[in-house]
């Protein structure tokens, strides 16, 4: 995975990858079909991980939630997960796009997301008619925001629209 992310996939053969593994290419071609499923595997695994991290790192129940949602970004912005980052956003753009290999990442990769907010939401007294969209904006918002970023590599201006959005969050929930 940190090769892949690093190197990105556009020139990586599954002859070069191998070798830069220590193993075979039949081998990768054995367990992942084909480079295009090893790189989804790739991303599948990312995502799994670091939804473990976030569920990690944020802040106990008590915290608020500007400084929960803060730790969120603060995470997922980090210059060192960036590689990896891109890695999504490339196999995702694959995936909406119809090819083949790839269209079994857009399988959960909304609601594997939602649902922790949401039960999150939900242990705080958040209805669910309000957690779930609210849930579902979040997702939209921090992944915009980190293709925004990895675009721009505006930091100022992701940090700000972030803070923005936390207060507007903040504020709806407020009133909920």
């Amino acid at each position: 995975m940190d090769y892949v992310a690093a190197n990105g996939l556009t020139d990586v053969s599954m002859r070069g990858l191998a070798e830069e593994l220590g193993t075979s290419h039949r081998m990768l071609s054995h367990h992942f079909g084909s480079k295009q499923g090893l790189w989804v595997a790739i991303v599948q695994e990312v995502e799994r991980s670091q939804r473990e991290a976030i569920a990690e790192l944020v802040p106990d129940a008590s915290a608020s939630l500007a400084d929960r949602l803060r730790a969120v970004w603060s995470h997922l912005s980090d210059p060192s997960l960036w590689p990896n980052e891109r890695l999504f956003f490339e196999i995702y753009g694959q995936a909406l796009q119809g090819q083949p290999h790839a269209v079994g990442l857009l399988d959960g990769i909304v609601d594997a997301w939602v649902e922790p907010v949401v039960a999150d939401a939900e242990a705080q007294g958040v209805p669910g008619t309000v957690a779930r969209p609210s849930a579902r904006l979040g997702v939209a918002v921090m992944r915009g925001l980190l293709l925004d970023l990895l675009a721009t590599e505006d930091r100022e201006a992701t940090d700000a629209a972030v803070e923005h959005w936390i207060e507007l969050n903040v504020g709806f929930y407020e009133g909920a």
